[in-house]
């Protein structure tokens, strides 16, 4: 499994926008073929930084998403509403602890 993380700082005017689109489109993405979670967080102290937060089966899977058209649509709508750049991460679990010992 990989995990995607991806952090994007918005113009504060624009963080309506972005979440419109990511309302609009979070179904499709969630169900996308090796997608099996997706989360949208919010900064608690900067209420225009966002992450995704995304599991996929592989990094094939995650490759198959990024070339798709939904992801050139929804790219298209988010990138020019960024303040800066975003980052990305993939990265697999390493430890997972649950429960109280």
């Amino acid at each position: 499994m990989l995990i995607r993380i991806v952090r994007m700082t918005f113009k504060e005017a624009q963080v309506n926008s972005f979440l419109e689109n990511f309302h609009l489109h979070k179904k499709k993405i969630r169900s996308f073929e090796g997608c099996s979670h997706l989360e949208l967080l919010r900064d608690m102290d900067h209420d225009h930084i966002f992450i995704t937060y995304s599991y996929w089966e592989s990094p094939e899977a995650l490759e198959g998403y990024r070339r798709s058209e939904l992801f050139r649509s929804v790219w298209a709508n988010t990138k020019p509403l960024f303040a800066k750049p975003a980052m990305a991460f993939s990265m697999k679990r390493y430890i997972k602890v649950e429960g109280h010992e």
